[in-house]
């Protein structure tokens, strides 16, 4: 698995989170998957454990804007609206999930593949009193604004979902004599 590592800053207040400053962190390069196929279909819980066992946990949601759009960009590649080669959403993908790393055009600047698009990721808001997880980045059935950064839709931890999938976040670099590890 490779690991990105994205500088830290402070996330500004969101509809789903107060401003608060975001660590460096270390983000799996694309949604964590079997062959290039993004894992999906897992709860909270389960996409948690998943985290957990291949080195790390899930993001919250602040983290994840942080990481998706640095604070200032709409999208995860920047201001430019969404087209073919950006992100698999409705009316630019074929209607279905798709391989990972398949759309060079939307990554981050700062190499994350796919934040945008194919499948919905799951993060934690601990701050909420209702328990409710948020999912980020849309999925192939998705509209274009639900691939902003600032994006996302809280829903039960227990959802299960061909249309969800989970990536990864660690606190600490990763080994370097990890498969992938970069810094």
């Amino acid at each position: 698995m490779q690991w990105i590592r994205v500088i830290g800053g402070r996330v500004p207040p969101g509809e789903w989170h107060p401003g608060r400053p975001v660590a460096t962190l270390w983000w799996s390069a694309t949604p964590l998957a079997r062959g290039r196929m993004p894992i999906t279909g897992l709860s909270l819980p389960h996409a948690a454990r998943l985290a957990f066992e291949v080195g790390g946990r899930l993001p919250t949601s602040a983290e994840w804007e942080w990481m998706a759009g640095g604070g200032t960009r709409r999208f995860p590649w920047g201001n430019r609206a969404p087209e073919r080669g950006y992100a698999n959403l409705r009316g630019l993908g074929p209607g279905r999930v798709t391989p990972v790393r398949a759309h060079a055009a939307g990554r981050t600047p700062e190499g994350v593949w796919d934040a945008a698009g194919n499948v919905w990721e799951w993060t934690t808001a601990p701050w909420r009193r209702d328990r409710a997880a948020l999912l980020h980045g849309g999925s192939h059935h998705s509209l274009i604004q639900y691939a902003a950064c600032i994006h996302a839709n809280d829903a039960p931890p227990g959802l299960c979902s061909p249309g969800i999938g989970i990536r990864a976040v660690r606190d600490t670099p990763p080994d370097p004599h990890e498969s992938g590890a970069r810094p």
